[in-house]
């Protein structure tokens, strides 16, 4: 480690803080209807948009017709992508003349798209035409993540409104998080990566002849305003096979810090909504400390190893003198450009918040340098987490906590004035405890035993496991990156990573939309002697041991026949 790394993550995290309050400022005024900027220019639009869809803005709903009409919104994006992909090779903007995608991976490809995970099992630029990267997969880039937005939003209705029986209005609230947010932001960023470098354009792929007389195709195309909001809605899928290891799509360190940026933000910004919300800030700011608290921990863990590299260097000879480490700490993997403080911290920051994008090859990182992304994912998507989905996350393990709490102290166990009860809880525990690992070790455990799943992996022993494990906490976790040494696009793999897509999406979705329901309905008391405080450091830290203690006690084992194992062997020399 350098002073120069650790300023790296801390210039990154300062900014992030500087974010947080403009940001989530904007996003309150923008889902309680309060003016903003853009209500002269996009006003119109909106209105249009309802007229067209036939809306009533002001019509609010129950939280099983709001749900209802989520998974309907979904279903309609997942037929239409999956046709897109099917009809691929008959439609324009193919100048290429790509063929249809086969069934199975463009189920993969739009269950993927449409939970916002993105896990990618194909090259971009040699599988899917202009047209499918644009009207399908930057179409649900853009949907998949108003949706996780609007879903945070309604919980956080349930908890701030007294009484009631409606959270929103989801048509409402996916519009208004499309129109006022993401495309506002996307269209900035965009320019800004076409003028670093990144390309814009729908013209044919380039053909070269190099110095050595080789004959090279150069890809290109609309990859800037993909680019765009892959990171903001912690998308990550690449229009490129390499992703933000491309240099088009990652040209320059400050293209990796500014999409590094816009990955954190939007999730950070809404644990300020929460607090406005609320009306209470301090609770916001709970929230945002805990997320920070497992980054930066986890930053500094995946720096530190891959600084200090490959023990078994040491053991065969070909460790510096000077440190007895392996020089230059471990680049395998990782591009010059960025190096490893770039990557390792692109790496956290990128599995933190449920992206998937990646600008290294994280089966390349030390053992604990990828375990802490495993972690990261395993964890429930709260470590910042997806846009939207972090946020939701999150709350569900606070209510988890003050429960724990309540039980500790010998009180009631409340959150924001609502009391939490048996339904609260139960909800809770079937979206933390039972349908992440359930989804995640079940499937793994499927594939470490079933022919077609053994055959996936390009390693054998503990790092083969890990490739399975990794793959299908990404899937489960809607998070998309991988360890790129597994063979995916195989039937058995895009049907299994499909399907724990869909679990980790909406069997979580749903029941904290039905905790929602049940907080709406309540009065929130007064804050009294008796109520255990939600917003200090004691609550920070001990929401912090609940998200550890829960997460280590379901996926240690997993993980001790992982990166652990392999951690201790590389330790002894071995680089089997």
């Amino acid at each position: 480690m350098t002073a120069n790394g650790v300023l790296q993550i801390l210039l990154f995290f300062g900014v992030i803080v500087l974010l947080v309050k403009p940001l989530g400022a904007l996003m309150a005024a923008i889902f309680e209807r309060q003016p903003t900027v853009l209500d002269r220019l996009l006003g119109p639009v909106e209105r249009l948009i309802y007229r067209v869809i036939g809306v009533d803005p002001n019509a609010e709903q129950h939280w099983s017709v709001y749900t209802i009409g989520m998974l309907l919104f979904n279903l309609a994006g997942l037929v239409l992508l999956f046709g897109l992909q099917q009809l691929q090779g008959v439609l324009p903007l193919n100048p290429q003349g790509f063929d249809g995608v086969s069934s199975h991976l463009a189920f993969n490809t739009a269950v993927s798209f449409v939970t916002n995970t993105n896990w990618q099992s194909y090259g971009g630029e040699s599988t899917m035409s202009y047209l499918v990267q644009m009207a399908g997969l930057a179409v649900q880039n853009f949907l998949s993540a108003a949706t996780g937005i609007a879903l945070a939003v309604a919980l956080i209705r349930g908890f701030v409104r007294q009484s009631g029986k409606t959270i929103g209005n989801f048509w409402v609230d996916v519009t208004r998080s499309t129109l006022y947010l993401l495309l506002p932001l996307s269209v900035v960023l965009a320019l800004v990566l076409v003028a670093e470098g990144v390309p814009q354009n729908f013209d044919p792929y380039t053909t070269a002849t190099t110095v050595e007389g080789v004959t090279q195709t150069i890809a290109q195309g609309p990859v800037a305003s993909q680019e765009a909001i892959k990171m903001l809605g912690t998308n990550g899928g690449g229009f490129f096979n390499a992703n933000s290891a491309h240099p088009f799509e990652n040209p320059t360190p400050l293209t990796n810090f500014l999409q590094m940026i816009s990955i954190f933000a939007i999730g950070a910004g809404l644990t300020y909504t929460f607090g406005r919300m609320a009306g209470n800030q301090r609770q916001g700011w709970a929230l945002f400390a805990a997320m920070s608290l497992l980054f930066l921990v986890g930053a500094g863990i995946v720096y530190n190893a891959e600084s200090e590299g490959n023990p078994a260097f040491q053991k065969i000879g070909l460790a510096t003198a000077a440190t007895d480490q392996q020089a230059g700490g471990n680049m395998e993997g990782k591009e010059v450009r960025f190096g490893i403080t770039g990557s390792a911290l692109f790496a956290t920051v990128t599995t933190a918040a449920s992206c998937g994008a990646v600008n290294s090859m994280h089966s390349s990182f030390t053992p604990i340098g990828g375990l802490v992304p495993l972690v990261n994912m395993e964890l429930g998507e709260i470590v910042i987490g997806g846009v939207g989905a972090g946020l939701y996350g999150m709350l569900l393990f606070a209510i988890l906590c003050v429960f724990i709490a309540g039980l500790m102290v010998g009180r009631t166990p409340e959150y924001l004035g609502k009391k939490i009860e048996a339904q609260e809880m139960k909800m809770a525990v079937l979206a933390i405890v039972l349908v992440l690992p359930l989804s995640i070790l079940g499937f793994t455990a499927l594939a470490s035993v079933y022919p077609d799943g053994v055959q996936g992996p390009l390693h054998t022993g503990p790092h083969g496991f890990t490739e399975m494990l990794y793959a299908y906490t990404s899937a489960t976790a809607n998070n998309g990156s991988a360890f790129a040494g597994l063979s995916a696009n195989t039937p058995f793999y895009n049907i299994t990573l499909g399907l724990a897509m869909l679990m980790g999406r909406f069997l979580f979705i749903i029941p904290a939309m039905a905790i929602a329901g049940s907080l709406v309905q309540k009065r929130r008391a007064a804050a009294s002697s008796g109520t255990f405080p939600t917003t200090g450091p004691l609550w920070v830290m001990l929401l912090v041991a609940v998200i550890l203690i829960v997460g280590g006690l379901t996926f240690f084992p997993a993980l001790a026949l992982g990166p652990i194992v392999e951690h201790l062997k590389m330790a002894t020399g071995s680089l089997l």
